[in-house]
């Protein structure tokens, strides 16, 4: 039996991929009714994640990436194989910088069967993650806290960074262009960004297939730039050559098909 919170995300990914759903195509789809529907596509439109159109819905205009607790509903059995896939490579008694979004946070909830790992993120989920296993070090940046990310960006957090050299860098991205730019939501995300991979030995770059084409408005970086890129699905055209001319590690995330 499929839960709201499941329905929800397989309907914000369908949507997503078609541009346009009706509501008597998802009640049908989903063997469920379209007062069901109804009220599942409320909900996504009052988080943001869709907009309201006759008869259906759509996907809303970006200006500006969602609260937290919004994005973490969307391609979730994704980010969940994504997580488990970079969990496996990490092995206990390493250190690891960790950035903003719902996807490190996954990572993090996904490490939390290891044992003495040095974690040091401004990411607050993270943080409260970690903190769960009493053999985790953990060090967060001190700062303003946005609270619609739950994370603390700006100068304090570039520096925070820059004061370690790490094993493993886990990050996510707002977006990745056709030329393989990475792209985020605003200029501080960038930096901060760019302090982990600068200061990682090995650096991961974690982005679900929706990440592709997807309109943030500041570049900083290419994915060819890191160690290892995790994703769930095959590359774009040209993608998987670029990456692998720059030795960059791909690995695809194999997600169980009665959640896909």
């Amino acid at each position: 039996m499929t839960t709201p919170q499941e329905r929800r995300a397989r309907i914000a990914e369908q949507v997503r991929q078609a541009g346009f759903a009706s509501i008597d195509s998802l009640a049908t789809h989903f063997a469920v009714t379209e007062q069901t529907i109804r009220r599942d596509v409320n909900a996504l439109c009052d988080q943001g994640v869709l907009r309201r159109r006759h008869g259906g819905v759509e996907l809303p205009i970006e200006r500006e990436n969602l609260p937290y607790d919004n994005r973490k509903v969307l391609n979730l059995a994704e980010k969940r194989a994504i997580a488990a896939m970079v969990a496996a490579r990490i092995p206990d008694g390493a250190s690891l910088f960790f950035s903003i979004g719902t996807t490190p946070e996954l990572v993090a909830q996904a490490l939390c069967d290891h044992a003495h790992l040095r974690v040091f993120t401004n990411n607050l989920n993270v943080a409260a993650a970690c903190c769960g296993n009493p053999t985790f070090e953990v060090t967060i940046v001190g700062g303003r806290l946005r609270n619609r990310y739950r994370d603390v960006v700006g100068h304090d957090v570039n520096q925070f960074f820059s004061q370690y050299k790490v094993d493993f860098g886990v990050f996510g991205v707002g977006g990745i262009d056709s030329e393989g730019g990475l792209l985020d939501f605003a200029e501080e995300e960038v930096r901060a960004r760019e302090a982990i991979l600068a200061n990682s030995r090995r650096s991961i770059l974690i982005a679900d297939h929706t990440k592709f084409g997807r309109n943030a408005v500041v570049r900083g970086g290419s994915i060819t730039d890191v160690d290892l890129f995790c994703t769930n699905r095959p590359l774009p055209p040209g993608m998987a050559e670029r990456l692998q001319a720059a030795g960059v590690e791909v690995l695809l995330a194999e997600v169980p098909a009665a959640l896909s």
